[in-house]
């Protein structure tokens, strides 16, 4: 099947991820179903953080999925999934480069035009339902320059058509969900092909306390594999390591 099948359509919702969570409960969603409101006022982000977007200007849509046989502390291949279809949608239209920042946000040349909040929902040590909310910036503009963020108007100049973007995104998503059924384990290498700061130092936050490391892969439970100055590797999650706050105009 498709995902898209059906594309269940709002003007105007909270959340496209709330949304999307109340029609499963109601068991009026099922595997494959999009969930878009072309204007949404509590969009979730990372960390508590809120998910701003401009309504009619921008893309905001949840996928619901229900993945079979995926132990939990496997959930992160999903991530990985979402980031690689945002991300082949994304690089279509930008003529920077293109990235994926740790867990699953989307940089152009640094700057961010895209981000992915995932709920899951566990049955005992498997995912059950999991709820895929993306956002993306496509014709907004006027960014904060605290922000450090752009938008796909921004890179490529020309206004585009939401519902050909959402329906790349979809299709590509298809396309990594497909891989990653068929090889869980070595399917989705490109992720780490295509992450933001690899090998490269960089800035870090480690239990709160600034460090230098080098990204150097994500490990299968969704934690930063790091190499630290002394030579020492080791792997974090979110829980305790995030990138330090981007400086605006430094975005290597």
């Amino acid at each position: 099947m498709r995902f898209g099948e059906p594309l269940l359509e709002y003007q105007v919702a909270d959340s496209t991820n709330a949304v999307a969570a109340g029609l499963l409960a109601r068991g009026q969603a099922a595997h494959g179903a999009v969930v878009l409101a072309h204007a949404q006022y509590e969009g979730e982000g990372q960390r508590g953080r809120t998910w701003q977007s401009v309504p009619g200007r921008d893309l905001t849509f949840s996928i619901v999925c229900q993945p079979k046989g995926l132990r939990a502390d496997r959930q992160f291949g999903l991530s990985k999934v979402a980031a690689l279809a945002v991300f082949d949608a994304v690089r279509e239209h930008a003529q920077a480069d293109v990235r994926i920042k740790w867990p699953n946000d989307i940089l152009i040349d640094g700057r961010k035009v895209a981000g992915i909040l995932i709920k899951n929902e566990l049955s005992g040590e498997s995912v059950s339902t999991s709820i895929v909310g993306i956002g993306i910036n496509v014709n907004s503009s006027g960014f904060p320059e605290s922000l450090v963020a752009t938008s796909l108007l921004l890179e490529g100049g020309n206004e585009l058509d939401r519902a050909n973007l959402l329906s790349k995104v979809l299709d590509r998503f298809g396309h990594w969900w497909q891989k990653w059924q068929a090889a869980p384990e070595n399917s989705l290498v490109s992720y780490t092909d295509r992450l933001w700061t690899r090998g490269r130092w960089a800035e870090m936050l480690l239990d709160g306390q600034p460090i230098s490391a080098r990204a150097l892969d994500v490990d299968e439970h969704g934690r930063l594999l790091i190499e630290l100055p002394d030579g020492g590797v080791a792997a974090y999650g979110l829980d305790r390591l995030r990138f330090a706050p981007r400086t605006p105009g430094l975005h290597g």
